[in-house]
């Protein structure tokens, strides 16, 4: 299975933003020792602080014969409809991620604009959302 994960605003600091929401493991190593626990997975990886890179990216997967996309759109869950509307224009399953369990933190976070477009969501697990997310295309 060909799998796209997709970080967005401010996610390419994990381990040394706010670490005590974040955690301290930067995400380039985690993602390595991901693709090593699913062997079987290509796990591919796009990050970007920039909402139109991210619809984009969305959009092109479909030609680049993705089967599923992990996205953590980060604050852009929020508010972001560009990206709600690119999820729902393409024939791909996504899995929303969030490191925090965004409901024990600020309200504004509480509404997420986009998850209704998506198969499901995993939040609060630190890194282990992104595991969780992979385990849920395998099965």
């Amino acid at each position: 299975m060909k799998l796209l994960i997709i970080n967005g605003p401010n996610l390419g600091n994990i381990g040394r933003r706010e670490p005590e929401i974040y955690g301290h493991e930067d995400f380039e190593p985690y993602l390595e020792s991901l693709k090593k626990e699913f062997p079987e997975h290509e796990i591919h990886y796009f990050q970007s602080h920039h909402e139109g890179e991210i619809v984009e990216k969305i959009h092109s997967a479909k030609g680049e014969n993705y089967d599923g996309i992990i996205l953590n759109a980060g604050a852009y869950s929020h508010t972001s409809y560009s990206i709600r509307d690119a999820v729902a224009a393409i024939n791909i399953p996504v899995v929303m991620v969030h490191i925090s369990n965004v409901y024990a933190r600020e309200n504004f976070r509480h509404e997420n604009v986009i998850a209704a477009k998506c198969k499901g969501v995993i939040t609060g697990f630190g890194l282990r959302s992104y595991e969780l997310a992979v385990r849920s295309f395998a099965g």
